[in-house]
């Protein structure tokens, strides 16, 4: 009998990438999902490319506390309660210390921190006792120049996520997180990357990686799945899906 079979799911973040990995596993195993993104495009292409009627695709911008608000309302209509949560949304923006501004601060922690803090509050009374919550940090051991606001966005989010931990014991909600590597996914989880930058990027990652290569998004779904279902006595854990890169292995070819 499939892990998801009968279960319900929201995935923030679930057009595109790892996200939308997420929810194509999900689905394969007999989950239905509501899933989340903020291109009104990138909506109508996954809802081409998923037609499935266990697959709710919803716009809703982390950043927006009403747009957070209303998709609470959408998803006790729709599935009543769910058996698990995965906060994948972010945004990624390089710029060096004197590139930083107060605008590109403020997004990276409206939408990574804030509208992760708040879906999580929004969507709690939902999730059912015994349930699961995965979010997706970052390989943070290993320091980016020009990812000061994301590194730090995405620290604030792991902070928060050990307090729920411990805050959602007494229902047996278990809260994990996977921290991914160099991913190959189009857009190499920067936005504004060029093309050449891209590849760039991605051959950094082949270099870099002691797996000598990219990880796949199905290899972080994979990951999430496994915390969401089968990690049932492992609670307050990030779980590095990064070929070894931010555990300080060398490799020796």
């Amino acid at each position: 009998m499939s892990r998801f079979a009968g279960k319900k799911a929201v995935v923030t973040g679930g057009t595109h990438g790892m996200g939308l990995a997420i929810v194509k596993a999900l689905l394969a195993e007999g989950a239905e999902v509501v899933l989340t993104g903020r291109s009104e495009k990138t909506l109508e292409e996954v809802r081409t490319e998923l037609k499935s009627e266990t697959a709710h695709v919803v716009r809703s911008d982390a950043a927006s506390m009403a747009d957070i608000a209303a998709l609470a309302e959408y998803v006790r209509a729709e599935l009543g309660g769910i058996d698990h949560l995965f906060i994948n949304h972010g945004i990624a923006e390089f710029a060096e210390l004197r590139e930083v501004t107060e605008a590109s601060w403020d997004r990276h922690f409206d939408i990574n921190t804030k509208g992760a803090f708040f879906t999580v509050q929004a969507l709690d009374p939902l999730l059912k006792d015994g349930g699961s919550m995965v979010f997706t940090t970052v390989a943070n051991d290993v320091v980016f120049p020009g990812l000061s606001a994301y590194s730090a966005s995405k620290e604030a989010m792991r902070a928060f996520a050990h307090v729920l931990a411990a805050e959602l014991l007494p229902r047996k909600i278990r809260v994990n997180a996977v921290a991914p590597g160099f991913i190959k996914t189009p857009t190499m989880g920067v936005a504004g990357l060029s093309e050449e930058e891209r590849r760039e990027f991605e051959r950094q990652g082949d270099e870099t990686t002691p797996l000598k290569r990219n990880g796949t998004v199905e290899e972080v779904a994979t990951a999430a799945l496994f915390l969401a279902a089968d990690a049932t006595f492992t609670t307050n854990v990030e779980f590095a899906v990064d070929g070894g890169f931010a555990q300080g292995l060398v490799s020796t070819h």
